[in-house]
């Protein structure tokens, strides 16, 4: 039994096809399926059942399969000792961001970063927070960016800034106001338009309009999107308000910044975080990327003397 085999294993469990798994292991399908092969034949099992499309692990390869994410892991692990007692930035690192903060934190750091560690492989992947949370405890990710605070057991939280929220008011609208400035009370749960369920901001916004909370948002249309600029859209045919996170309006038109109101203080705002497993070995990375985006969004963030209060707090 070799690391290399469990690492052919996994990489056939993750795809359900050996021809896609030889790909992402980079090398041809008979090779891979040869030592697999050579593996069930010394376990005297059979880890997948070869009929089923997708190909599906068995009872007893499902097991073989989690304690190989195990052995894995900790054999990286060890080069990630070698790498902490010899300063090195470097090796795979594979990170994950949630979808309400990759459009615009990503771009601020990602080209600063690379360039600064040329030697660290970054490997970065969009997830909710749930699917980060999984990740990081799985050992299928090294850290992750998101909303916190998630008061989860074995992940730490290294908190990065708070980012302030802002109303986005169309003409017309009840809040529409000259002074531009809103209170959290002025909300109502009905006319704000808001992202599909499973994404943290939608949480985030619920939770500050909790007294209304069995209201019903929009109750003459239902839409599922995922993304601020069709709920922009939305506000500006007349069809309510939104909330959108600061570092999303940098980057609104001119015309649609007009748009915009912020809260007086104490303003509500989101904590993102870089979250990674308390037993983490790959700190020199972690270290480093949490000080560079420090560095890039303390300019960026222009509610650094503002009071503000996380959502969470109004529980």
């Amino acid at each position: 039994m070799t690391i290399i085999q469990l690492q052919y294993v996994l990489a056939v469990a993750q795809c359900k096809n050996f021809s896609t798994a030889a790909k992402k292991c980079f090398v041809t399908q008979p090779t891979l399926s040869m030592q697999i092969l050579k593996l069930e034949e010394e376990l005297d099992i059979l880890i997948f059942d070869r009929t089923k499309k997708p190909i599906e692990a068995t009872d007893i390869g499902a097991k073989i399969i989690e304690q190989a994410k195990n052995i894995v892991n900790e054999s990286q692990r060890i080069k990630d000792i070698i790498s902490i007692h010899k300063g090195f930035i470097g090796g795979e690192f594979r990170l994950g961001i949630i979808p309400t903060i990759t459009p615009t934190l990503l771009p601020m750091f990602l080209n600063n970063f690379i360039k600064k560690y040329p030697k660290i492989d970054l490997k970065i992947e969009e997830l909710n927070t749930q699917d980060t949370i999984n990740y990081i405890l799985q050992g299928e990710l090294d850290a992750a960016i998101v909303a916190t605070p998630l008061k989860e057991d074995f992940i730490v939280e290294k908190p990065l800034f708070h980012e302030p929220f802002v109303a986005y008011i169309p003409n017309n609208h009840r809040l529409r106001n000259n002074n531009r400035s809103i209170k959290i009370s002025d909300l109502k749960v009905e006319d704000i338009l808001m992202l599909e369920d499973g994404h943290c901001f939608r949480n985030s916004v619920l939770n500050l309009c909790q007294p209304q909370k069995k209201a019903l948002p929009n109750e003459t249309f239902e839409i599922r999107s995922g993304s601020f600029e069709t709920l922009i859209k939305l506000a500006n045919e007349g069809l309510g308000m939104t909330l959108l996170p600061y570092l999303h309006t940098l980057d609104l038109s001119d015309e649609n910044k007009k748009n915009l109101s912020y809260f007086s203080e104490p303003s509500p705002a989101r904590e993102i975080s870089l979250i990674y497993h308390n037993n983490e070995l790959k700190s020199n990375i972690i270290n480093a990327l949490h000080k560079l985006i420090l560095e890039i969004v303390r300019g960026a963030i222009a509610f650094e003397n503002v009071k503000i209060i996380s959502p969470l707090q109004k529980k």
